[in-house]
């Protein structure tokens, strides 16, 4: 029995196969998000790149309000379509997490400076697999509520028992388990409820079925890599989709840098583009 399936039956519903959604070395301190100007890490021109990678059932499009608030000083802004999301055909049995992964290091290495390399939710696995991959790239790691996991971790593993995360109950799974979609209620009520109708009806008219199998690979990272790279985490204090309780709770059983706070739902790039623009131009 795969481990999607063994979800499914284990919350005894079909819709909860989508739990999708190590020892401490140092535990996260607050911050304010407008904490420093400019970002410390900045090159000598005062300028940043920054890789955007977002999250399950949503793609590149996503960051279209954050990145020119943040190519307005003359920042580098990357927003890329992982396989299978936003325009991308891949075919959803040849997205994997490895696959993601490797479309993220074709932009850090297309890049013209070491990046703030950001995740959203799902994107958390994506980007710590990506640095595993080119630490002296990365810049900082930042993990807007997004899973940060520890080697050898899965999304199912850590999100099934998080019983804030409502979206649960709006998630389904296809008959031959290789795609995860969503119920009717599912943006307005879990993914964003403090989305606006209009940002509502995009986030719908955007939704693709989404790959099941990354959910159940375990991350592969290492303290000499992943572990070098310097990192934020930008929790959501409303977030339905991953609990704040759930965030807490990864962010402090592993090292960070600091953790800015977000008076938002699961998607404050929609919702706060300008506080989530302002925390990344401070680091």
């Amino acid at each position: 029995m795969n481990g999607l399936l063994h979800t499914v039956l284990r919350f005894g519903t079909m819709i909860t196969a989508t739990a999708l959604m190590s020892s401490a070395l140092l535990a996260c301190g607050g911050s304010d998000a407008n904490e420093g100007t400019g970002g410390a890490g900045a090159g000598p021109d005062g300028k940043n790149t920054y890789v955007l990678v977002h999250g399950a059932f949503v793609g590149g499009w996503a960051w279209d309000r954050v990145v020119p608030l943040l190519e307005a000083d003359g920042s580098e802004v990357i927003a890329l379509d992982l396989p299978a999301h936003g325009e991308d055909q891949t075919p959803l049995a040849d997205a994997s997490l490895q696959a993601y992964a490797d479309a993220v290091v074709e932009a850090i290495d297309g890049a013209s400076r070491p990046v703030i390399l950001v995740g959203h939710s799902m994107g958390g696995i994506v980007v710590s697999q990506a640095a595993e991959q080119r630490p002296e790239k990365v810049k900082t790691l930042v993990y807007l509520t997004a899973f940060l996991l520890n080697d050898g971790q899965s999304l199912n593993e850590e999100w099934a028992d998080d019983e804030g995360a409502e979206i649960k109950t709006y998630a389904s799974v296809s008959e031959d388990m290789s795609a995860l979609t969503f119920k009717e209620g599912w943006a307005e009520n879990a993914f964003c409820q403090d989305c606006s109708p209009e940002d509502i009806e995009r986030l719908e008219s955007h939704l693709r079925e989404e790959p099941a199998k990354p959910f159940g690979e375990p991350i592969h990272v290492t303290e000499e890599r992943w572990g070098s790279v310097r990192r934020v985490y930008i929790e959501a204090l409303k977030d339905l989709a991953i609990s704040p309780a759930e965030q807490k709770s990864q962010y402090t059983a592993l090292p960070c840098d600091k953790v800015i706070s977000i008076d938002a739902g699961h998607a404050p790039f929609l919702t706060k583009p300008q506080e989530v623009a302002d925390a990344l131009k401070s680091l």
